[in-house]
């Protein structure tokens, strides 16, 4: 069942707008009692800045003038509205009816002729919006963690971030970040960043920004250390407010933290054991 908020409101008719984007009709492939209910909970036919809206409108006045609408619906509700009765849906307006017999034939409304300037432009933007609106929603994301080493440890790490962050491009959203220690008092700035696979390039973004100047003041090199492609059902939970997603990923980069930090006191070990050795033989 379709279900509208106040379609005399600004939220309501994009609302609307958005639902008969891809549709001709409320539900169904007919005009049904379904259209009738919104059609009469709007006050005002749709200004032009809604253009699927009011394209509907249109055809819908032009049903009810001529033959009326019988056809059962799936069912609508609408906030604020009534319910339309039978006669209402059936039977078409006697002052509309009378009307329209006295206008001339040029102005009848030609439900199967050839298609206006007006209906052809509308048909278009239509098409397009639909294939843009694809286009988005076929589009993948991925989470990557981003390593990237300053030149010494006299490199001021707040400004090498803030430098970082102010790489701003479409489909780029940067997340968090923490200072890994390296050696020698050196530390390493580690942070996340979430794509969008077709509008940004990470291998790009790190030869054509992150390593040339001015940031390079600051960068010495950047690796990446994970890669993980963001499935749509795990978008769909983050857009729902799932706790369950946000606990998981918080795992994930923690387990990722945790297995960098025993690499790095490994290493620290190993340094230290081969230090105490040379140390014996000497």
């Amino acid at each position: 069942m379709a279900a509208f908020p106040n379609l005399n409101s600004d939220s309501g008719l994009k609302k609307l707008d958005e639902h008969l984007l891809t549709r001709s009709y409320i539900t169904g492939y007919q005009a049904s009692k379904d259209d009738i209910t919104v059609f009469a909970a709007l006050a005002k036919p749709p200004t032009s800045q809604y253009v699927n809206a009011s394209r509907w409108y249109k055809h819908i006045d032009a049903l009810l003038r001529i033959s009326g609408v019988s056809a059962e619906g799936s069912g609508v509700t609408v906030e604020g509205s009534t319910t339309i009765t039978e006669e209402a849906v059936a039977t078409p307006p006697a002052a509309d009816s009378k009307d329209a017999a006295d206008e001339d034939d040029d102005d009848d409304v030609d439900l199967f002729g050839e298609e206006t300037e007006e209906e052809k432009k509308a048909a278009e933007e239509r098409a397009a919006s639909v294939k843009a609106s694809t286009k988005k929603k076929e589009s993948g994301k991925s989470s990557v963690l981003i390593d990237i080493k300053p030149w010494d440890d006299e490199t001021d790490m707040k400004k090498l971030e803030e430098a970082v962050r102010s790489i701003q491009m479409e489909g780029l959203f940067w997340g968090a970040s923490k200072l890994m220690p390296v050696g020698y008092g050196i530390k390493k700035l580690q942070i996340m960043c979430t794509i969008v696979d077709d509008l940004v390039s990470v291998d790009t973004m790190i030869e054509e920004q992150l390593t040339v100047e001015p940031i390079n003041e600051y960068v010495q090199s950047c690796d990446i250390v994970a890669f993980n492609k963001i499935c749509k059902r795990i978008r769909e939970s983050f857009k729902e407010g799932h706790l369950c997603v946000y606990v998981v990923w918080f795992l994930l980069f923690f387990y990722i933290q945790f297995h960098m930090f025993l690499s790095t006191v490994v290493l620290i070990l190993l340094w230290l054991l081969q230090s105490v050795l040379i140390f014996n033989e000497e």
